[in-house]
């Protein structure tokens, strides 16, 4: 193993005759095998818990037993990391890949070169020592991971990348009437080009990135099945202290200003943590982040724990996403990503999603600049968007939200309960009010070669995309639609669906008719 990883600048790598034949990987695999396994373990703690509070009962029933216990645990653990290193082999042949792995159930992949289209190295923080990485590798238009090698001397897994992208491009040449129509030249020049550093982020704008991304609504109705017993546990805790939380939150004897700052301070005390654990989340994520250019292909680096390098090819590019929460808009920061083929059902961390990169809170200018880079011709900030239907409000507002408030009103007269119409007013309220925010944000524009769509409710989204990346158009349209001449527009990228409701009929018809033949007309790939 040693001999083939010092060898790729000897020559190519499928050349070799050492990597023509089945190689098992270096030991320190078994780390990630360890890993894995731990996550799979803790993935499915909840339908384990009955068997662990059997397990714990009877080991306290019978303390003796623990150890033996124990050290069967131990074994078993050891025994499946080492059947999955034994029976993981890969080997390189003809610009081909295959990997053997299982220890019952048997897996063979054979992936050629020419079909891969994005190569991603991924360095846990347990590799960084020893220099080892994990490659990984899939194909257009695959619901997982095609392939994964997961311990590769760096060194090795950079040359055997160069080599898969170089075979990929010349592939690309020998059949790109495509490639000539958009300009490019010989794509296996793009490898030799210089890096170009696009994009680099702070520490300071990593901080703010976790700050304005924080879901701590989502975190808190997590927590509220356990409100109460967490109450009554940081009650006992401070009656430990000497301190009576009941007087000091008895606020009868004590005036406005005190009770405010009672407010404000168990806000803080609340949000603080939250918002903490997520800045923490957005550098162990994002530590380190560039992204760069070579050639055709954008490439991004980042974390803490585990490095991740996401390469993308421009052409599979489907479409860019401008995301901008409130907090963003108020710090003037915007989250920007890059979306290529949807990998649906794949179990991968919030940083390391293979189909798509993100460049997160990047000032106006640094966006407007990639965008520009990457839709050259793009016009997605002089036009103006259409909104759609204001039968949007009343469907919302009208048909749903407000006969729910007046059969819940009558409910809270007939039955006596007043006190229930507090909380009724300000919910319809503020639910009336984000539909309306809702409807005034979403609207959708087009210009020659692109297609937007502007979303959001308290913040605001802005997606575009190449007319000619189109693969399907749907269009939906109810009784009630039909009624009133709307429509909806459902259209299916390979990154996924946008869709455009409560549309006008005959724009419907005509922005479908466009469209398709448009890409029909371009004759262009979509990857």
């Amino acid at each position: 193993m040693d001999n083939i990883e010092s060898s790729p600048e000897q020559g190519k790598l499928v050349n070799d005759s050492l990597t023509q034949t089945w190689q098992r990987l270096a030991p320190i695999a078994m780390c990630y095998f360890f890993v894995k396994l731990l996550y799979v373990f803790f993935s499915n703690l909840f339908f384990l818990i009955p068997a662990v509070i059997f397990g714990y009962k009877h080991i306290i029933n019978n303390p003796w037993i623990w150890l033996p216990a124990l050290l069967g645990v131990v074994i078993f653990i050891g025994l499946i990391v080492f059947l999955n290193f034994y029976f993981f082999q890969y080997r390189l042949a003809n610009e081909h890949i295959e990997i053997r792995s299982g220890i019952f159930s048997k897996k063979h992949i054979n992936l050629p070169f020419t079909r891969i289209q994005n190569v991603k190295l991924v360095q846990p923080i347990y590799y960084r020592p020893f220099g080892y990485t994990c490659l990984e590798l899939d194909t257009a238009g695959s619901a997982q991971q095609e392939a994964k090698i997961v311990a590769l001397k760096l060194s090795f897994a950079e040359a055997l990348k160069k080599e898969i992208l170089t075979t990929h491009d010349q592939n690309n040449i020998q059949s790109a009437e495509i490639n000539r129509e958009q300009g490019h030249e010989k794509i296996v020049e793009t490898n030799t080009q210089y890096e170009t550093i696009l994009n680099t982020r702070s520490l300071k704008d990593l901080i703010i990135h976790g700050i304005t991304n924080n879901r701590v609504w989502i975190f808190l109705g997590g927590l509220a099945p356990f409100l109460d017993d967490m109450g009554r546990y940081v009650d006992t805790f401070f009656q430990n202290l000497g301190i009576d939380i009941e007087q000091l939150l008895t606020f009868a004897d004590k005036s406005w200003w005190q009770i405010s700052l009672w407010a404000l301070t168990l806000t803080f005390l609340i949000l603080l943590p939250i918002v903490l654990f997520s800045v923490m989340g957005s550098i162990i994520t994002f530590y380190n982040y560039t992204l760069s250019k070579v050639g055709d292909r954008y490439i991004r680096r980042s974390g803490l724990l585990t490095k991740h390098e996401v390469t993308m090819k421009l052409s599979r590019l489907q479409m860019i996403y401008r995301q901008q929460d409130w907090l963003d808009i108020l710090l003037n920061r915007i989250n920007l990503t890059f979306e290529q083929n949807n990998v649906i059902g794949q179990n991968v961390q919030p940083g390391g999603l293979n189909n798509k990169i993100m460049v997160p809170s990047i000032t106006a200018d640094e966006c407007q600049t990639l965008i520009n880079d990457v839709f050259p011709d793009n016009t997605m900030e002089t036009l103006s968007y259409t909104r759609i239907s204001k039968r949007f409000l009343l469907r919302n507002i009208g048909y749903i939200l407000t006969p729910l408030f007046i059969v819940l009103s009558v409910f809270a007269a007939t039955t006596g309960k007043f006190t229930l119409l507090n909380y009724l007013v300000p919910a319809y309220l503020i639910l009336s009010g984000l539909v309306f925010c809702r409807w005034y944000r979403w609207g959708y524009a087009r210009d020659k070669d692109f297609l937007y769509v502007r979303k959001g409710v308290l913040g605001v989204d802005y997606c575009c995309f190449p007319i000619y990346k189109v693969q399907q158009t749907k269009f939906i349209q109810s009784v009630f639609m039909k009624r009133h001449q709307l429509c909806s527009l459902s259209i299916v990228l390979a990154s996924g669906a946008v869709n455009i409701p409560y549309i006008n009929e005959q724009q419907g018809y005509n922005m479908t008719n466009e469209l398709l033949y448009q890409v029909e007309e371009s004759r262009r790939s979509w990857m």
